[in-house]
């Protein structure tokens, strides 16, 4: 019967464990613009896909898109959820990010551009079938002004 016990509390810690590390933002997403809201309006954003890929205890993602004004988007980055700050390649208002999971649904950022002028945080959530992502994000511009977005993503 120890035997028996020993091996079910195994099993359900390794469980636990695996459970509390997954990353269910792991896959492609495609913006839905009209599920989207940016205030102030209007969206600066006409389309936008986000590649997230599994990499040594965190996350490698690329953003491709196009924005309002017909510029392509494109930027990546790698970061493990520790909250340091990794710097960002590519065009983007912010050149730095850190990452926090909070559980395998939900994950934190803080977003900064080095020279102060964007800061930003987000909270990302998986809907509890996996299929939406929505991300949060409220800070202040380049241009010194609040913004606030709620970006809706559907699994590709």
């Amino acid at each position: 019967m120890r035997t028996v016990l020993t091996k079910a509390l195994i099993v359900l810690a390794i469980t636990t464990i695996g459970a509390l590390g997954a990353d269910n933002t792991i896959g492609t997403w495609k913006l839905n613009v009209e599920k989207s809201k940016y205030t102030p309006p209007p969206s600066p954003v006409k389309s936008l896909t986000v590649t997230r890929e599994a990499s040594d205890g965190g996350v490698k993602v690329t953003t491709t898109g196009e924005q309002a004004d017909g510029t392509p988007i494109h930027a990546s980055y790698t970061a493990k959820y520790d909250g340091k700050d990794v710097p960002i390649t590519g065009n983007s208002p912010y050149d730095t990010i850190a990452l926090k999971q909070v559980n395998a649904n939900t994950f934190t950022d803080a977003r900064k551009k080095t020279d102060g002028k964007y800061q930003a945080t987000s909270r990302i959530v998986i809907s509890n079938g996996g299929k939406t992502m929505t991300t949060t994000t409220s800070g202040t511009y380049t241009d010194g002004k609040a913004f606030t977005y709620t970006f809706v993503f559907e699994k590709q």
